[in-house]
């Protein structure tokens, strides 16, 4: 595990939303390094960025027509290299957004893959031997290429799939893992990530990491052999560069070579029952104050896969990305308070999606590059109630997307004057979290008080005592379930110590030094 990651707590960045510095309407790289300063601030020291390079923009940057340029929109590899400088200038880290799955279909590999005679790139691609011979169980493209085949897609019409070959192959266009080809695949991966290493990047987020083999078994060991592969040469070259995968398996993906893993929003799961659940036109995610369900069903999920690694890597929790609804869209300002505080005192490295510090809205918005309902959750940045929200000084029309004009829409300039503001909340949370070796430790998790039909519940971090309340009537732990020698360290709403319990006033979480 790179030192550096024990403490680090991530910020997403969505480059074309952030801050424009050239009035374009596009967020760009001196954009990002002018407000790096208010990154640390917050209490982040490490940054992951969406992708970055050159792109048709046909699914806003993972469709990637060359992985060692930048796109023109966010500016030149140069000024890339100055902002990983910025970047670590200021004691910080940045990963970028690594696509291994797929490219674009018009980046050159694939133009020469898809060209009849045969060259170096024409395996590249998952082709089959025929237009006649349809891959099935895959998505698949035909008729728009010269070749005498179709080829395979790893998600858009527009992402054709790298060959990183079949577990058990059962046709004759279908290569082995271990085939010259298929090697061919992860050697050109690994030479775009010594390339961005080199460069000054820390590490990547990997885009579908567990898509790279094909007709892969349930353990995904076809592909956690590519990534084994991978990981070794890291260690050997690149010891401090981190891994962190989309893939939120992490009893797979950390044996397979990742540091982190995510704990993903997937419909019904423990983490949307946290903050995203709707139950026929009801919302009842964990932290609505009105909701019925208690912690155990996150802890129940949760706790099985955090039990499996929590010595060897994170599993680690996010406010929302690029794909999620914002969170404010299910909580209000309270209850987006109490669940940042819970999951920025968890185990892993917590990752902030720009935007959702402040409570910014999600907004019904038409589809932009590929982002379909997610393109709400896209928006400009909100810096301040000057022109654009302070994004971009470009014309409205000519904006990325539009920034939210109601006139309640938070800013972080309205914000950082409240002192009680969603803003200062996460900066006195987080403030709290770098202070504390406990929080640093990933295998210290206790959950000591969790019952099926009470809402209230605590947790321990070493010393470290964390009540929470999320529901609109007081609670009261007993003495007989908890230690109750805590000395308050913060707390929002009302908490109490006594001898005979904690009592924790309506929509209340605190923390307490045993």
């Amino acid at each position: 595990m790179p030192k550096w990651l024990r403490d680090a707590v991530f910020y997403e960045i969505y480059p074309q939303s952030f801050m424009d510095s050239n009035g374009d309407g596009i967020g760009d790289f001196d954009g990002i390094i002018e407000k790096l300063d208010y990154i640390k601030e917050l209490g982040c020291n490490a940054i992951w960025m969406n992708p970055c390079y050159d792109s048709p923009f046909q699914d806003a940057g993972y469709d990637v027509r060359d992985y060692k340029k930048t796109a023109a929109r966010y500016g030149s590899n140069e000024d890339l290299i100055r902002l990983f400088g910025e970047v670590h200038k200021r004691g910080m880290h940045i990963l970028l957004d690594l696509v291994p799955g797929h490219t674009s279909e018009e980046h050159e590999w694939f133009k020469e893959s898809s060209k009849t005679e045969s060259n170096e790139y024409s395996e590249r691609y998952i082709w089959t031997d025929g237009w006649l011979s349809a891959p099935s169980g895959l998505n698949y493209v035909a008729g728009e290429t010269p070749r005498n085949g179709v080829y395979v897609l790893n998600f858009f019409k527009c992402q054709p799939a790298l060959n990183y070959g079949f577990l058990n192959p059962t046709e004759s266009w279908q290569k082995g893992i271990d085939d010259p080809a298929c090697i061919a695949t992860r050697e050109a991966i690994k030479d775009i990530i010594r390339f961005w290493l080199d460069a000054g990047c820390d590490g990547f987020r990997v885009d579908m990491a567990d898509s790279l083999v094909k007709k892969d078994d349930e353990k995904k060991s076809g592909t956690s052999m590519v990534w084994k592969d991978i990981r070794k040469m890291l260690d050997e070259s690149y010891p401090e560069a981190a891994l962190v995968s989309e893939w939120n398996m992490p009893h797979f993906a950390i044996p397979a070579g990742f540091h982190m893993d995510f704990f993903l929003d997937w419909t019904g799961n423990g983490y949307n029952l946290l903050l995203r659940n709707m139950e026929n036109g009801r919302n009842n995610s964990f932290f609505k104050k009105d909701s019925d369900r208690s912690i155990l069903d996150f802890f129940d999920e949760y706790l099985e896969k955090y039990e499996k690694i929590k010595t060897q890597g994170s599993y680690s929790l996010i406010t929302g990305n690029h794909d999620t609804t914002r969170v404010s869209h299910f909580l209000d300002e309270r209850e987006l308070k109490l669940a940042y505080a819970f999951l920025f005192t968890m185990p892993g490295n917590p990752f902030i999606y720009y935007g959702d510090e402040i409570g910014m809205r999600y907004l019904e918005l038409p589809s932009k590059e590929g982002g379909y309902t997610r393109t709400g959750s896209r928006t400009p940045m909100q810096w301040d109630n000057t022109v654009n929200h302070g994004f971009s000084k470009a014309d409205a029309k000519d904006l990325y997307l539009p920034v939210d004009t109601a006139e309640d829409a938070p800013t972080v300039a309205g914000q950082q004057k409240e002192s009680d503001s969603i803003l200062n909340t996460v900066k006195a949370v987080l403030a709290i979290r770098n202070s504390h070796d406990e929080f640093k430790d990933n295998a210290n998790l206790e959950l000591v008080y969790a019952k099926n039909d009470e809402r209230a519940f605590a947790y321990r971090r070493g010393s470290l005592l964390m009540l929470c309340n999320p529901s609109d009537d007081e609670a009261v732990i007993s003495s007989g379930a908890i230690n109750t020698n805590g000395e308050k360290v913060y707390e929002i709403g009302n908490t109490a110590c006594h001898e005979n319990g904690y009592t924790l006033g309506a929509q209340s979480f605190g923390i307490y030094k045993l």
